[in-house]
């Protein structure tokens, strides 16, 4: 069974570590009271496609992560030719810093948006079982791209216990993709004479004579480590074949083809020993758990940072990284093949993972008046045309591409586009945070072919990087997709149970001024998890894993 668990060839993002592990904190309402939320005032003739720029398609849109704001709608290139050419208006919901309460505050109100963005988790699917989500499956029969990008094998992964589909993917492909890794300062590391960084140990020296000599510069940057970033990757570090990561605060016993408690995994407590002694010798950011992503990126572009690993270390290091280079082509920042602990297969670590269903989805609610105009959106958004305005911006002789091929699917890429990276990059910066419902697999595809008939020097940064270290170098993690509980089970409780002794442990051994303290907090929540109930709870996900498992060699 365990053997269907392993690294394929070859594919983009983020991803899929940003996970945000929200839960509601009260029942949604009743769901046999739809009418107070749902009151439409469009009629449509479903034997008609909807037809995107015949009027105005004003959509309210909640993202559920606290940590999210959604950039201005038109104020970038992309979303705002979106805006004039299709007639989209999107009115962002503020989380308000924080996303249960907003989220429960909604559904309270009886106002829920028309749109919402997050995890594939407990809280969508609450909202699923209250009857407050639109079934898409007669819309998907219905409009081409989803259909046909996402394959079969990724729609049934989609279904609900009902039999339907309520969730929109985002970055679904049928191949390997992914950015976790770990990214180098290129003149700080030619300044000390390019040493060799494969192992630990090799890192380890590394930083410390960037401390000696770069007093200024942060050794290992981690980026948000209260989300997993930087510590998650080094925790990839020590462990091969690591595919569960810490999402589910529990690792794979491969001999038992159980889930087992992360706190008893050998490499998991040689990685916490090994973050906390970099923590406690200024080897590691100070405020790893504190800072803001704008902090993070402010230090990138001033080449104020030596290392730095993460989910997504493209999105922070690409910006910075064509601002360093711009004048002087020794600065800026590369990809180095993954870390890992002298002795391992370092065939076997991956910094990240990827599943076919992507990292997160979007749903439509019952409390919008026209659904079907909403998924046509979002289909023309996954598809050729509005992937390629999401990612290169306005179609024209101007812009980065100009229409497509006769094929109809690859752009047809202007000189700007291998001229101009700097301007790329900052539509990019901005666009990638609207994009709600990627087709990786599409946008992958035409980069590769694109960029391969480029000389190296002018080939996109992050796709350049992508091809040659982290599409291969990451995990699939399909079968260890949705496997939390519902909060309202008895499992669920002991989850939220659990997870707050984990994320209190992860920061308090992070800072353990010796290994001895390590291994007190390690085994205190440990004990305390299983005072909790961990035990049902690792239990039940070893059945969800499992399931996924048959579902997969079914296909």
């Amino acid at each position: 069974m365990w053997k269907f668990v392993r690294k394929t060839g070859v594919l983009l993002l983020t991803l899929s570590l940003a996970a945000c592990d929200t839960q509601l904190v009260s029942e949604p309402p009743n769901s046999s009271e739809p009418s107070e939320l749902v009151e439409p005032s469009v009629e449509w003739n479903r034997n008609d496609v909807y037809e995107l720029g015949k009027e105005p398609l004003n959509v309210s849109f909640y993202a559920h992560y606290s940590y999210y704001n959604m950039p201005k709608w038109g104020g970038d290139p992309s979303s705002k030719w979106i805006m004039e050419n299709k007639k989209i208006h999107i009115q962002p919901i503020s989380v308000e810093g924080n996303s249960p309460s907003k989220l429960q505050k909604m559904i309270a109100g009886r106002k829920l948006p028309d749109l919402i963005w997050g995890q594939r988790d407990v809280d969508l699917d609450r909202l699923r079982q209250a009857g407050l989500l639109v079934p898409l499956d007669d819309y998907i029969e219905k409009y081409p791209n989803l259909r046909t990008w996402a394959g079969s094998k990724v729609l049934n992964l989609l279904r609900s216990p009902d039999g339907k589909i309520y969730y929109f993917p985002n970055y679904y492909s049928d191949r390997a993709y992914g950015n976790a890794g770990y990214v180098v300062n290129k003149k700080i590391y030619m300044e000390l004479g390019s040493p060799q960084l494969e192992t630990t140990d090799d890192l380890y020296l590394y930083l410390q004579r960037v401390k000696e000599r770069y007093p200024d510069v942060v050794p290992f940057e981690s980026g948000l480590a209260q989300e997993g970033h930087g510590i998650d990757q080094l925790f990839s570090a020590f462990k091969e074949d690591n595919f569960s990561f810490t999402r589910y605060y529990a690792v794979v016993d491969v001999d038992s083809d159980q889930m087992t408690s992360i706190y008893k995994d050998k490499g998991f407590r040689e990685s916490v020993k090994y973050a906390a002694r970099l923590m406690r010798e200024g080897l590691m950011t100070q405020d790893a758990f504190t800072q803001t992503e704008d902090q993070v990126a402010e230090k990138l572009m001033s080449g104020r940072v030596a290392v730095y690993a993460g989910a997504d270390p493209v999105k922070l290091a690409m910006p910075a990284h064509t601002e360093l280079s711009a004048n002087d082509p020794d600065n800026g920042y590369f990809f180095i093949e993954p870390i890992y602990r002298s002795g391992l297969d370092k065939s076997k670590i991956y910094p990240g993972t990827y599943n076919v269903l992507g990292w997160n989805v979007s749903a439509i609610t019952t409390s919008a008046a026209n659904p079907e105009a909403i998924f046509a959106m979002l289909d023309w958004m996954t598809g050729p045309e509005g992937s390629s305005v999401q990612l290169w911006g306005p179609p024209g002789p101007d812009g980065y591409w100009d229409g497509f091929k006769e094929d109809g699917e690859t752009p047809n890429f202007t000189t700007k586009y291998s001229e101009d990276p700097e301007g790329l990059a900052k539509i990019q910066s901005v666009s990638g945070d609207m994009i709600w419902v990627g087709n990786t697999k599409f946008l992958d595809q035409t980069k590769i072919k694109f960029e391969e008939a480029l000389p190296e020097e002018k080939q996109n940064w992050a796709t350049y990087w992508q091809k040659k270290i982290t599409w291969d170098s990451q995990g699939d993690a399909t079968p260890f997709i949705n496997l939390h509980p519902m909060p309202d089970t008895k499992e669920g409780d002991i989850h939220r149970k659990v997870r707050e002794i984990w994320l209190k442990a992860r920061a308090d051994s992070v800072f353990a001024l010796s290994d001895t303290e390590v291994e007190k907090i390690l085994d205190n929540a440990h004990e305390l998890s299983m005072e909790n109930g961990f035990q049902t709870y690792l239990l039940y996900i070893t059945d969800k894993w499992h399931e996924n498992l048959h579902k997969l060699e079914g296909e």
